[in-house]
């Protein structure tokens, strides 16, 4: 249906191969029926100056997570994926790590150097996604990180690759 009628399609956290199948399975309905789709994709993200602290930081939440509520929130989501097309559901192969992040945020794998992180994100954009949906640890201050570490080697990044043509940019269809 999202090929068909929506102008975005929002997706949990998935690594590259889940985003690309997912990409191209919606890609497909919506050109099907001349149509375009734009992709979002929720991740969460921990940028630090080094990858072992980016590293230390996922450990602690997972650590300091409340293990009965993420195993409430997996049986929750593994009922109602029950009643799925496929009979599984989106979280049918989260982790516990997965589910402490909301949407299958640590999925997407965003954690590490701001160059890592950076380069990721270009990654996921050559496979077609327009918008990252980020949550953060401690908002204000990793948001104001994020702005002055990663974001200005994703713009130089982007800027390099449309130079060379890289991001073919298809016309968003009303």
């Amino acid at each position: 249906m999202a090929g068909r009628v929506s102008d975005w399609y929002f997706s949990n956290g998935k690594d590259f191969d889940g985003v690309t199948e997912q990409i191209e399975e919606v890609g497909a309905a919506a050109r099907a029926h001349g149509r375009r789709v734009r992709f979002g994709l929720n991740g969460f993200l921990i940028a630090r100056d080094t990858e072992a602290e980016a590293r230390e930081t996922l450990r602690e939440i997972v650590a300091k997570a409340d293990v009965e509520a993420v195993h409430g929130f997996r049986d929750a989501v593994r009922q109602a994926g029950r009643s799925t097309q496929d009979g599984r559901g989106m979280w049918a192969d989260s982790s516990f790590e997965d589910l402490v992040q909301y949407n299958d945020g640590f999925r997407t794998r965003l954690i590490g150097t701001p160059e890592q992180i950076a380069h990721r994100a270009i990654e996921y954009k050559k496979r077609g996604v327009d918008l990252l949906l980020l949550g953060f640890l401690h908002y204000h201050e990793e948001v104001e990180y994020f702005g002055r570490h990663v974001l200005p080697i994703i713009r130089e990044l982007e800027g390099e690759l449309d130079a060379k043509g890289a991001f073919p940019v298809e016309p968003a269809r009303a």
